[in-house]
């Protein structure tokens, strides 16, 4: 029988119509441009700056414990600013707030190049921060208000490639200009691109409406100390020992006191700094809970990789980054395989499910890794926990949208990436704990185990005898290997946490709901 056409005002017609961009743009091609330029520019320099460090500190006269607050400012900072970017955003309008951050990430980037001494660095770096804690969910939001529903999982990829290859092109970027020039050309690479960014926002970027929203001082207020507070537990609590501190005890309580007083004022008031809707949506919630275990797993592991290669096994900065850059290669193509599952309206859950499956299981491949580890193996293992990240990332965010109201976007947006840089920090702090920890324990339990049989193997002791200076240089050979040994062990134990973490998190997948929308079709405004 032949097929009628529908009529007019069939079901067909408004999904039709619904298919197109809430702000459309003339050349969304060369929007795109300009919004991933500003992106991978505020999250490479998170990691950029780790491997200068060392000529910072000789630079600016600070001590091994006085320069962390050069990373420690940028992190509070940003981590205290974004929680009010929806806010702003509505306030001043998302046009005007995401070409002020750029324009002010690039100005604070180059004073930052310019400081003289350790406080105009710290000072210039927490300015730093929070110019550029806009940027990451205004440029996120704005991906998927310029683009058609249709194209919402296409999107998410671009901009999910460079959140997460980012991290990975830092560290080989800043160590092959620190070694090529100098230290600060690490901060003024920002001006190039962050300039031609600029410029194509200002001239392509579209309007979005002001609204009034009344401002939430006691929410942000605790909020903030919590943050704060919560970054120098993390940041301070290895220096000071922990909990044999009185000032670690003191940041806890404020931590604690802070975040309960916020998560009470939050659920209770009515106009408060988030709109309850985000936690009451379930897949933006459990979302939530995914972007702290890809903080863990992701910034956690690129924290570990660099120090142990370069450390105990030798490799230049160069050799560290090239071996590393596998992992987004990783994350490239398992991207578009994840695109084209959403795009064909698959169940996200199994997709998301079978990422931290893949994740896991790279990670038990390093918790086997040895000193004598081969390039082959460091090279493959990335690979395949890049392939795992990448099958993430994209149904993650387009099941976490694909019900939330357009207005809650930019909200969403800032919640999800202060989820993630929370995970990114507890995940480092507690991976460097651990491997102090473990490093000590392995040591004391390698060193029980050396007796004059097993040194007799490895020294002749007549000759240790008759030359006594010898003899002290092998014991301290002998002690170096033991300390070498200890350190892998150490590793290898973090790698079995990140596992069981990363194993713990997939049955938060199939909590999830199914979406039943087309990926990455969104409510109307105002539901």
């Amino acid at each position: 029988m032949a097929s009628r056409a529908l009529p007019a005002g069939s079901a067909s017609a408004p999904a039709a119509k619904a298919d197109v961009a809430q702000l459309p743009v003339a050349n969304p091609g060369l929007l795109i441009v300009g919004i991933m330029a500003a992106s991978l520019l505020q999250v490479l320099d998170t990691t950029i700056a780790n491997v200068a460090i060392p000529h910072m500190r000789t630079a600016l006269g600070a001590t091994t414990e006085t320069i962390t607050w050069v990373l420690t400012s940028y992190i509070i900072a940003s981590a205290i600013a974004l929680p009010i970017t929806g806010w702003l955003a509505d306030r001043v309008g998302g046009r005007r707030l995401f070409t002020f951050s750029v324009a002010g990430f690039i100005v604070s980037s180059m004073l930052c190049g310019m400081a003289q001494n350790l406080e105009e660095m710290v000072l210039f770096r927490a300015l730093q921060g929070v110019t550029g804690a806009f940027i990451a969910p205004l440029s996120q939001a704005f991906m998927l208000d310029t683009n058609k529903p249709s194209r919402h999982a296409q999107m998410m990829a671009l901009w999910g490639m460079g959140i997460m290859i980012g991290p990975i092109l830092g560290p080989v970027l800043g160590g092959w200009l620190t070694e090529q020039a100098n230290w600060r050309w690490v901060l003024y690479v920002n001006l190039p691109i962050g300039i031609l960014s600029l410029a194509i926002l200002v001239t392509q970027l579209p309007h979005r409406d002001t609204v009034k929203r009344r401002f939430d001082i006691f929410g942000f207020l605790m909020l903030g100390v919590a943050l704060a507070a919560f970054q120098m537990l993390l940041d301070r609590g290895q220096t000071l020992d922990w909990f044999d501190s009185l000032e670690i005890w003191l940041w806890t309580f404020l931590f604690v006191s802070a975040t309960w007083m916020a998560v009470i004022h939050l659920a209770t008031a009515r106009d408060g700094l988030f709109d309850r809707a985000l936690f009451l949506d379930r897949n933006f919630a459990i979302a939530l809970g995914f972007m702290l275990a890809i903080g863990v797993v992701m910034f956690a592991t690129m924290a570990l990789l660099p120090p142990m290669l370069q450390q105990l096994m030798s490799y230049d900065v160069i050799d560290t980054g090239l071996v590393l850059m596998p992992r987004g290669v990783g994350v490239l193509i398992s991207m578009q395989f994840a695109g084209m599952a959403m795009r064909r309206n698959l169940d996200a859950r199994p997709v998301v499910a079978a990422g931290f499956a893949i994740c896991a299981f790279s990670l038990w491949q390093m918790s086997h890794w040895s000193l004598g580890v081969d390039r082959f193996h460091i090279v493959s293992s990335g690979l395949i926990q890049g392939l795992g990240m990448g099958l993430v990332f994209i149904p993650l965010n387009v099941s976490a949208f694909a019900t939330l109201a357009p207005r809650l976007r930019t909200d969403g947006s800032s919640l999800m990436n202060l989820f993630r840089s929370l995970g990114a920090s507890a995940g480092i702090s507690l991976t460097t704990v651990m491997l102090a920890r473990n490093m000590q324990t392995s040591h004391a339990d390698i060193a029980a185990n050396i007796t004059g049989a097993s040194v007799s193997n490895m020294i002749d002791v007549g000759t240790v005898d008759r030359y006594q200076n010898l003899g002290d240089v092998a014991l301290k050979m002998i002690d170096l290997e033991a300390t070498r040994q200890a350190a892998m062990v150490a590793y290898v134990d973090d790698f079995w946490m990140m596992m069981w973490i990363t194993i713990a998190a997939i049955p938060l997948a199939f909590l999830m709901k199914r979406n039943s929308q087309p990926a990455g079709a969104m409510p109307p405004p105002g539901e």
